[in-house]
């Protein structure tokens, strides 16, 4: 819709809009969903005049299930490393839209002119949306009531649900991130209630495993520094014996449960790259609280070695009694090199028989490191995985972080939406087990030197292309999401949706399906780059999903 105060048009949720440039995206006007889904679109709009509290309004559809949101610009100074590819939106530093807030009533949205801006809808469906369409209307009006412009989008509901999510899904859950930007004490009642709302938020969006801090995750921590204490475990040291109290991790469990966690995910028993040292442990000696293992301790010492084997037979008692052992993993130490792999070796054989019946995990993106025998699963980054993938390795994760800029998928900034969302498509067809990232909300600089404003440096300090650090934003009362997030959540559900697909007609048929207007087959390095491919594709899904269900077939792509 086009007048003389506001220009608005529907568009995908694979869409960033920048406010410094012409919107050239096409209109979104109709698309499918299954039930049990979360569907987004956007309503982009600009401006010629400034105007403040300007109402959005919907109409149409399941009025409870239905969310508006802003898309905020976000400050990037360093969205993309040196000798990157072109698969990206664009690379120079600036506001990105990233955040997304909620309208409040009496502020409404603001219309800057000039600027194309745009709101983020989404749609919760579920079995309170009937079969077929549902046309949406969302209008922006001044403040005095003057229709200012109006877009409607259609949903058409499939009679069927998604199934369960399969994909085993971690993104490292950084405890002291929060208290520390907060300003709350850690496991205070506060850091408590901020824990839970951060969980929840990651539960809903398909994070199903929780990093658990049974001591201070040895993670992205400068040699020799700290990271502020967040160790569930109470641990007591009289002479050379050990005892261990469990009541927070107890309240931990109980809270992650609560809020829909499957798997739990316990931090690392040695440090970061090469397991040299031990995690920081805090203990009670003579009544008072010290640490009694860190940086300066070596990890394959008699002491260590000797906590250890008091530590992990208890836990593993502990986590048998509470019944959790079968939703468990564990980790050695993170991202391990070859030249480490002695270190390595000793860490994994001081605690292998105790941790015999669990799974345990470490990113390792080298496959000679792997024939080793050294990691039971390993979590290969994404442009790693193929000779992990050409072996037949199961289970079989991946993971991306900040090295990966070339080629694979990804999720910065700088980047296509669709390069997040195609991300589901790869995973399906090499039918991987898990994905793993490390940063959910980490809300440092590097190597976690000192804290940062996650609104204002969106790069760990000129660390990671931004958007690599953190999903998810402190706002004021708990977690605001982001486009990635929401984008990210849409990988997971497309990945359900050819699950489901390949339900009625097999693995294969869907890889052909997926394939046949591609002049390369799917790989995590080639794969389509257009937002139209996804949601065409995803359409098509959709409709070979209906035709199986209902027998007939009425949806177009």
């Amino acid at each position: 819709m086009t007048n003389n105060a506001l220009d608005t048009r529907i568009i995908s949720s694979l869409i960033k809009v920048f406010a410094d440039e012409p919107l050239q995206a096409p209109a979104f006007s109709t698309a499918s969903a299954l039930q049990g889904e979360s569907f987004h679109f956007q309503l982009a709009y600009h401006g010629y005049e400034l105007m403040k509290h300007a109402v959005v309004k919907v109409q149409g559809g399941v009025a409870e299930a239905i969310s508006v949101q802003k898309v905020e610009l976000v400050p990037s100074e360093l969205p993309i490393y040196a000798h990157h590819d072109n698969n990206l939106v664009r690379s120079a530093p600036g506001l990105y839209p990233d955040l997304l807030t909620p309208i409040h009533e009496q502020d409404g949205i603001v219309i800057c002119p000039g600027q194309w801006r745009s709101l983020w809808i989404s749609l919760e469906v579920d079995v309170r949306w009937t079969e077929g369409e549902h046309p949406i209307t969302v209008s922006i009006a001044s403040e005095s009531g003057e229709l200012l412009g109006e877009e409607t989008f259609t949903l058409v509901v499939i009679p069927t649900a998604l199934p369960k999510q399969q994909l085993m899904h971690t993104e490292w859950f950084h405890c002291d991130g929060i208290a520390t930007y907060y300003g709350v004490d850690i496991f205070s009642e506060a850091h408590w209630d901020l824990i839970r709302k951060f969980v929840r938020t990651a539960v809903q969006h398909g994070i199903n495993m929780i990093l658990t801090p049974l001591f201070t995750p040895p993670l992205d921590t400068e040699v020799g520094g700290e990271r502020p204490t967040v160790q569930l475990v109470d641990v007591k040291k009289e002479g050379e014996r050990y005892s261990f109290g469990f009541e927070r991790l107890d309240r931990w469990v109980r809270m992650c449960l609560d809020e829909g966690v499957e798997y739990f995910e316990m931090s690392h028993l040695f440090s970061q790259w090469g397991a040299k040292h031990a995690p920081k442990i805090i203990a009670s000696v003579d009544g008072e609280e010290q640490r009694i293992f860190g940086w300066e301790t070596d990890a394959a010492g008699p002491e260590y070695r000797a906590f250890l084997r008091q530590f992990l037979t208890e836990l593993v008692t502990w986590l048998k009694a509470h019944r959790i052992a079968d939703r468990s993993h564990f980790h050695i130490s993170d991202e391990p090199r070859l030249e480490q792999m002695e270190s390595y070796r000793q860490a994994v054989e001081a605690v292998s028989d105790l941790l015999a019946e669990f799974p345990v995990m470490d990113a390792l993106s080298d496959y000679d490191f792997y024939r080793s025998g050294l990691v039971q699963v390993p979590v290969p980054a994404n442009n790693h995985v193929e000779p992990f993938i050409e072996h037949g390795v199961k289970p079989l994760w991946t993971y991306y972080c900040c090295s990966q800029y070339r080629e694979v998928s990804n999720r910065f900034f700088s980047m296509p939406s669709a390069r997040n969302r195609i991300l589901g498509w790869q995973l399906y067809k090499f039918q991987v087990d898990g994905f793993l990232h490390w940063g959910y909300n980490f809300y440092y600089s590097q190597y976690s030197r000192k804290r940062i404003d996650p609104f204002r440096t969106t790069d760990a300090l000129y660390a990671f292309p931004s958007g690599d650090a953190f999903l998810v934003y402190p706002g004021e009362e708990g977690p605001l999401e982001s486009i990635r997030l929401d984008v990210l959540l849409e990988a997971l559900q497309d990945l359900r949706a050819l699950q489901l697909l390949e339900s009625y007609i097999g693995h294969e048929a869907v890889i052909a399906l997926i394939e046949d207007d591609m002049e390369e087959a799917l790989t995590f390095r080639s794969y389509p780059h257009s937002a139209e491919w996804l949601l065409n594709k995803r359409a098509l899904v959709n409709e070979r999903i209906r035709e199986a269900v209902c027998g007939t077939s009425s949806l177009g792509t």
